[in-house]
């Protein structure tokens, strides 16, 4: 265990679980690589996590599961990321998913139940089906063209959704659908054994390969009354999700790849003009220390960010919510940056080598990429730390104006 982890890990317990995720994970750096090659799924990595409980991990105790701390949930992406993010960030969306679901509480409870149940005994795994391509991003608010109909029986939903994370081995998709008499919006949960069901392969992107985020078809998919799971509200309620703090866990977790990558390329090239490998050049040190400098930061903000969720307790307050939005975005915006650079610099350190397709620095560059346009988007971000700046310094200014 590093200094850090020392730092965020309480018990004997929480440091088991991580080294078993760790030994997990390191078993599958070939199939991290083959799995981008082939541009698929590491089915055997997300089958070793499954039968280790990984997935069990979001379920709620009451219902069989295993749950653990924000921050410790982090720390086990960030160690399936340093072998293969996008394995890390496909199986991510199921906790994400399962964890807001398990805090909002805002379906039928036996509804949930029965989802639990099957993630538990049938190691299910879930994801949301919310893009489209005439859409969007969902964070920016586009209307769902899946459109769903009322049966004599229940509902009928047609559509295509995108970029549906795990796709190949997801058991559940909740799906975002119009109504089309009502023009409401809801939410719909779909088995993929249904009729109408499938996976269309559409998935062919630079990077994140192996995330198999292909489009999930439904056609004429009939579906019966409880299946309606949500009725989502005309305006957004303004709760961050906080677990999406998993998206800048993984992209630190292949940035510290690509500093491992970085000193393992330093400590053993050695061109005939030194008598020593490059690590011992100061100009390369001052590369390393850059990185290093870099992680420390980023990581710092993140696990701030993720204590502070913790602190909140298992019911926070709206309003407790609200006020940390800004700083889970901008956890989020710095990881994502710094990941950019920290894979920048490595590549730096290892030269013309780091673009040859055998080495993994190359497969890190186009991953890093993605994260610029996972939720939450820069944009976003920066208008709400600007908002709260303009509040917090107005309401100041005022204070003193009327003294």
């Amino acid at each position: 265990m590093s200094p850090f982890e020392d730092s965020f890990i309480r018990t004997n317990h929480e440091q088991d679980m991580l080294i078993r995720i760790r030994t997990v994970a390191n078993r599958h750096i070939e199939g991290a690589r083959l799995a981008d090659e082939k541009n698929e799924l590491n089915s055997a990595l997300i089958s070793d996590l499954l039968a280790e409980g990984y997935h069990t991990y979001s379920v709620p105790n009451e219902y069989g599961g295993n749950p653990i701390s924000l921050p410790l949930f982090l720390m086990c992406q960030e160690q399936i990321a340093m072998v293969d993010g996008p394995a890390a960030l496909a199986i991510g969306w199921h906790h994400i998913t399962m964890f807001n679901l398990a805090f909002q509480r805002h379906w039928n409870e036996s509804v949930f139940h029965s989802l639990c149940k099957d993630v538990i005994e049938k190691r299910a795994l879930i994801n949301a089906a919310d893009s489209e391509s005439a859409t969007g991003s969902p964070s920016r608010g586009g209307k769902p063209q899946t459109k769903a109909r009322r049966d004599s029986h229940g509902y009928i939903l047609n559509g295509r959704k995108t970029f549906t994370s795990l796709s190949t081995a997801l058991s559940y998709f909740i799906v975002s659908a119009t109504d089309e008499d009502t023009g409401e919006v809801s939410e719909y949960l779909i088995h993929r054994d249904m009729p109408g069901v499938s996976i269309d392969p559409t998935w062919n992107m630079a990077g994140m390969r192996g995330t198999a985020s292909h489009d999930l078809v439904l056609k004429e998919v009939l579906l019966p009354e409880d299946s309606l799971v949500f009725h989502r509200p005309s305006k957004p309620t303004g709760i961050p999700n906080v677990y999406l703090l998993n998206i800048p866990a993984v992209y630190l977790g292949i940035a510290q790849a690509a500093r491992n990558e970085a000193v393992r390329f330093a400590s053993s090239y050695q061109p005939n003009s030194l008598t020593h490998p490059i690590l011992e050049l100061p100009h390369i040190q001052q590369k390393l220390g850059q990185i290093e400098l870099e992680l420390t930061t980023a990581r710092h903000l993140l696990y701030s960010v993720a204590e502070r969720v913790e602190r909140l307790g298992p019911s926070p307050a709206k309003d407790h919510l609200q006020q940390i939005a800004p700083d889970l975005g901008a956890a989020k915006v710095v990881a994502v940056q710094t990941a950019l650079s920290v894979v920048d610099i490595a590549m730096r350190i290892t030269g013309v080598h780091s673009l040859s397709m055998n080495s993994p620095l190359q497969r890190y560059y186009r991953d890093v990429r993605f994260g610029l346009h996972n939720p939450p988007m820069d944009d976003v971000v920066l208008g709400q730390l600007a908002k709260r700046s303009i509040t917090k310094h107005s309401a100041e200014y005022s204070s003193k104006s009327e003294a």
